[in-house]
C-alpha cells in the first residue's frame, strides 16, 4: 500500500514507491519503444533516441494533445506538475495509453523554496532523487555550451586588447571591435545566486582576460534552453546556436556565435541533451522529461521534441506550461504551437482553494514561512471573490480557441461549501469542472478529472494565435498586455523604444516571436496586485534579443533574470543515509 500523503513527506513517498517501481526497460516495451531506440542511464532512467522512433513512427496519426497550465500562483505553486501526474494517472486508469511530457527541474528552486517540480502525494514522477539532481545532465550540458560563448568572448576582447591586427591576422582572427559596454549575455550557474547578478570579471594583469562588467543568471533561462525547447532536430538547433546574439561591436552591429567560431563546439555539449529522458509516474505511466522551467523568464515548456514523440507513442499526451496561464499557457499558445506546427485539443487550469483565497483577500503567504492560520477555515466569500482570477484565465485559453476544464486540485482541508463555489462560478464561464483528489489518491482521485478532459478532447475546437508574425513589436506587446494580462496599456522606457524601433527595422529581427519576461505572482508587472488588478499599464523597461531561439524579449516591472536564495531554503533539510547513499528530504 502507498503511504499516506497527510501523514508522510513527498520524499518518503516517493522512497517508498520506488521498491516497486518498473524498470526503464519494463516502461520502453510497454510503450512501443524498440531496443534500439532506448539509451538507458542505469535500470530507472533513460533516453529516447527520438530521431528514430520520429522516423519509424511517421506515418501514425497523433494523440490527443493536452496542456496544463493554472491560475496565477501564490509564491508556494498551485500543483501544476502534480496535477499533470495525477491527470496521467487517471487516464491510465480509466485504460488509455497516455504519456506525461513535463519539464526538469532547475537546482534552483529545488535547493531553495518551491522544490523539484516531481509532483506531490501520490502523484509523482520517479525516482525522485536522480530526476531533482541532474538526471542525464542536460541542465549541465546547457551551462556548458552556454558559458563556451561566453569564454569565447571574454577570450577574444583580450587578445583583440593584447595584440595588433597584423597579429591577430596570423592567428586567423579578424578584429570584431567589441563593445564592452553591450554585452547582453551573462554567465550561467544553476542555483539562486543573487551575489553573482552583477560581477567584475578580468580583474588582474593583461593576462587575465579583460576587465568589464559583467552578471550571472540562472542556467534555465539560458537561450540553449530556450533552443532545446523549441528545435526540432538536431540541425535545427545547430542553425539556432549559430544565430546567437553574444555581444555587440561599436557600431551597434550584432556579434553571433558564429562570429566568435564557437557554434559547432557549442552544440557539441548538446548532442545527447536533445534526446528528451524517459521516467514513471508512481503508478507505471511513462513520463518524458526534457527542457526546464522559469515560464517568467523564460519560455518554460517541455520541448517540441518530447511532445512529438509522446505524441506519435501515446493515445494521449498531457504536457505543461509554467506558471499562471497568462505565462506558461501565453508562450504555449503564441511560441511553442507556433514552432511545433501542433493544435491542443484541451487546456486544463488548475485552482487550488488556497490560492483562490489568496486573490480574494487573505494574507499573501510569505516563502519560507508557514501558511497563515487565515487558510485553515472556511471562507467561502474570498473564495468567491478569488475566482475572478480563475474566470480571467479561463478566458484566456478560449481566446486561444481551445476547450478549457478547470481543475479543482482539492486537498482533504478544502469544504464542500467552498468547492461548490468554485464549480458554480467556472461553469458560468463556460468551462468543464472536475474535482481532483490525486494528491492523495493517485490516479483513482483523478478519475473525474480524467473523463473531463477525455469529453473536451472529443469536441472540435477552433484554435488560433493571439497576434501574426508580422504584427509590429509594441502592438504585439499590446495585445498580449491587453488581452492577457489586462492591462490599460504599455509604457516603455527609452531604451526599450530605442532597441523595439531597431529590430522592427531589420527583416531578420522583425518577424521574431514574443517571449514576455513578467512576474508570475500576479496578471499585472506588480507581484503583489492579486485577484485581476484594475487600472493599471504594463511597464517595458527593456528588450532582449534571442535570434537562435526566435524571440524578441521584453523584459516588464523589476523581475531579474536570476532569483535569490530564502533565508530558510530547501538544502537545509536535504542530507544523505551514508550507509545506504539515499538521499532524504526532497521534495
Amino acid at each position: 500500500m502507498p503511504l499516506d500523503p497527510t501523514k508522510h513527506a513527498d520524499w518518503e513517498i516517493a522512497e517508498a514507491a520506488e521498491k516497486n517501481m518498473k524498470t526503464i526497460y519494463e516502461i520502453a516495451e510497454k510503450l512501443g519503444l524498440q531496443k534500439a531506440e532506448l539509451l538507458p542511464h542505469g535500470h530507472y532512467v533513460a533516453k529516447v533516441d527520438y530521431k528514430n522512433v520520429l522516423s519509424r513512427l511517421k506515418s501514425r496519426p497523433d494523440g490527443k494533445y493536452i496542456d496544463v497550465t493554472a491560475i496565477t500562483p501564490t509564491p508556494l505553486g498551485e500543483g501544476k506538475s502534480t496535477t499533470t501526474i495525477g491527470l496521467t494517472q487517471g487516464l491510465g486508469k480509466r485504460g488509455k495509453n497516455v504519456v506525461a511530457a513535463i519539464r526538469q527541474p532547475s537546482g534552483g528552486p529545488t535547493m531553495n523554496i518551491k522544490g523539484s517540480a516531481a509532483g506531490g502525494g501520490l502523484s509523482q514522477c520517479i525516482p525522485l532523487t536522480p530526476f531533482s539532481l541532474g538526471l542525464t545532465g542536460d541542465i549541465n550540458a546547457i551551462m556548458n555550451s552556454h558559458n563556451l560563448a561566453m569564454v569565447a568572448l571574454t577570450a577574444r576582447m583580450q587578445h583583440e586588447f593584447n595584440y595588433t591586427d597584423e597579429q591577430l591576422a596570423k592567428r586567423n582572427l579578424k578584429r570584431l571591435n567589441i563593445d564592452p559596454r553591450n554585452v547582453p549575455m551573462k554567465w550561467i550557474i544553476d542555483f539562486c545566486a543573487q551575489s553573482l547578478r552583477d560581477i567584475i570579471i578580468g580583474i588582474g594583469g593583461s593576462s587575465d582576460g579583460f576587465m568589464m562588467s559583467s552578471g550571472f543568471a540562472i542556467a534555465v533561462s539560458s537561450e540553449i534552453m530556450a533552443i532545446l525547447s523549441v528545435a526540432t532536430d538536431l540541425k535545427d538547433m545547430r542553425d539556432r546556436i549559430g544565430r546567437i546574439v553574444v555581444a555587440y561591436d561599436k557600431s551597434g552591429n550584432p556579434i553571433t556565435t558564429t562570429d566568435l567560431d564557437v557554434a559547432g563546439a557549442m552544440t557539441a555539449w548538446m548532442v545527447d541533451a536533445i534526446n528528451p529522458n524517459l521516467m514513471q509516474t508512481i503508478e507505471g505511466q511513462p513520463v518524458l522529461v526534457h527542457a526546464g522551467p522559469f515560464a517568467n523568464i523564460a519560455i518554460g515548456q517541455s520541448s517540441v521534441i518530447a511532445d512529438y514523440v509522446g505524441l506519435k507513442l501515446g493515445d494521449f499526451v498531457v504536457t505543461e506550461s509554467g506558471f499562471g496561464a497568462d505565462i506558461g499557457f501565453e508562450k504555449f499558445w503564441n511560441l511553442k504551437c507556433r514552432y511545433s506546427k501542433l493544435k491542443p485539443n484541451a487546456a486544463v487550469v488548475v485552482a487550488t482553494i488556497r490560492a483562490l483565497k489568496c486573490h480574494g483577500g487573505a494574507p499573501i503567504p510569505v516563502p519560507g514561512k508557514p501558511m497563515p492560520e487565515e487558510y485553515k477555515g472556511e471562507n467561502v466569500e474570498w473564495v468567491e471573490k478569488g475566482c475572478a482570477n480563475l474566470i480571467k484565465h479561463v478566458e484566456t485559453v478560449k481566446k486561444a480557441g481551445i476547450n478549457p476544464v478547470v481543475c479543482i486540485n482539492a486537498f482533504y482541508t478544502d469544504t464542500e461549501n467552498e468547492i461548490k463555489a468554485v464549480k458554480r462560478l467556472a461553469e458560468s464561464a463556460g468551462a468543464r469542472v472536475a474535482v481532483s483528489k490525486h494528491w492523495q489518491y493517485g490516479g483513482e482521485g483523478a478519475l473525474e478529472l480524467a473523463d473531463a478532459v477525455i469529453d473536451a478532447c472529443n469536441e472540435p475546437n477552433d484554435f488560433k494565435f493571439l497576434y501574426e508574425l508580422d504584427t509590429p513589436t509594441m502592438k504585439r506587446i499590446e495585445l498580449i498586455a491587453k488581452e492577457v494580462y489586462g492591462a490599460d496599456g504599455v509604457d516603455y522606457s527609452a531604451d526599450a523604444i530605442a532597441k523595439i524601433k531597431k529590430l522592427d527595422g531589420d527583416p531578420e529581427t522583425s518577424k521574431l516571436s514574443t517571449c514576455m519576461v513578467k512576474t508570475h505572482l500576479s496578471l499585472s508587472d506588480n507581484p503583489n496586485l492579486k485577484g485581476v488588478p484594475k487600472g493599471w499599464r504594463l511597464f517595458v523597461r527593456d528588450i532582449l534579443t534571442y535570434k537562435g531561439a526566435g524571440f524578441i524579449v521584453p523584459v516588464a516591472g523589476s523581475i531579474k533574470l536570476m532569483p535569490g536564495t530564502s533565508s530558510d531554503p530547501a538544502y537545509r533539510r536535504i542530507d544523505v543515509d551514508t550507509e545506504t547513499g539515499r538521499v532524504k528530504g526532497l521534495f
